[in-house]
């Protein structure tokens, strides 16, 4: 993502999201919690620009995505978008799904990790961000669930058939996105779905814990290697290795591995900078 903009400012209000920064650590809410964090046409779009701003400021070095209330977030909002998608166009269908797949580009493609912090229901949409995500911290309460068959869509959606294969194997995506129904916490940890298992209520801890320990390294070094993990899902051995090599010798040229050794010699602990 190019660090440099435009003429416009950034954005100071983002009114479909609740956004924090502290010291490196951005945490984004979803803040409807009286609707279970269901998104909207706004909710999706803000996610969308939010992701895009932060990704050219060098102030923000991990993320958290979290949910207000009972639960992470429980999808598409039935009325305010399943509704309305009955009343459009072919063209505005094609719109609307373009910006959730967005979303979810920006997740996987923002040069920083993002952490999900999910309790209670992470269900359709909510689910497929969680699964975006780098990091999935969650406690006992959470539940994962691709509904996309049981309202008649693909369960492909917003990229959940190109992610969750990847995170879980063919078998359990085969069944998670045909059938739809529920995964709690204990198998999505077996089966990996869970990065980390919390106790109960610990989630947002946890995950702010974790953001905290990324925030404090090298920052360059996890975005060079947040992008390899993407880059190479589909390339040939020959090129994942080729594209290794590159990435390591520029890094190899950065102040952090400089410093690396300077800490190391000086038996200290490394002072990161990110460059």
């Amino acid at each position: 993502m190019s660090p440099f903009t435009g003429s416009a400012a950034p954005t100071a209000d983002w009114r479909h999201l609740r956004v924090d920064l502290a010291d490196g650590v951005v945490t984004v809410t979803l803040a409807r919690p009286d609707k279970l964090n269901a998104l909207t046409f706004g909710a999706y779009a803000d996610l969308r620009d939010l992701l895009a701003e932060l990704s050219r400021t060098r102030a923000v070095r991990a993320l958290v995505l979290a949910g207000e209330g009972r639960g992470f977030c429980s999808g598409g909002d039935v009325d305010e978008i399943i509704g309305a998608t009955l009343a459009m166009d072919t063209a505005g269908l094609l719109d609307f799904n373009r910006m959730t797949g967005q979303v979810v580009r920006a997740v996987r493609e923002c040069p920083f990790p993002v952490i999900a912090a999910v309790h209670g229901v992470a269900a359709g949409a909510g689910a497929v961000l969680a699964l975006a995500a780098d990091f999935r911290v969650a406690d006992p309460t959470a539940r994962f669930a691709f509904l996309f068959t049981r309202v008649g869509l693909s369960g492909g959606d917003m990229g959940a058939a190109y992610l969750l294969p990847r995170v879980v194997g063919l078998g359990h995506a085969t069944r998670l996105l045909m059938l739809g129904e529920p995964v709690r916490a204990p198998e999505a940890e077996r089966i990996g779905l869970i990065s980390e298992l919390t106790d109960e209520g610990h989630a947002d801890q946890a995950a702010q814990s974790l953001a905290r320990r990324l925030a404090d390294g090298p920052a360059l070094a996890h975005a060079q290697t947040k992008a390899l993990l993407t880059a190479e899902l589909d390339m040939p051995l020959s090129a994942a290795v080729e594209l290794d090599a590159s990435t390591q010798a520029f890094l190899m040229t950065g102040e952090d591995y400089r410093e690396f050794h300077a800490a190391f010699t000086e038996k200290r602990p490394p002072r990161w900078k990110g460059r």
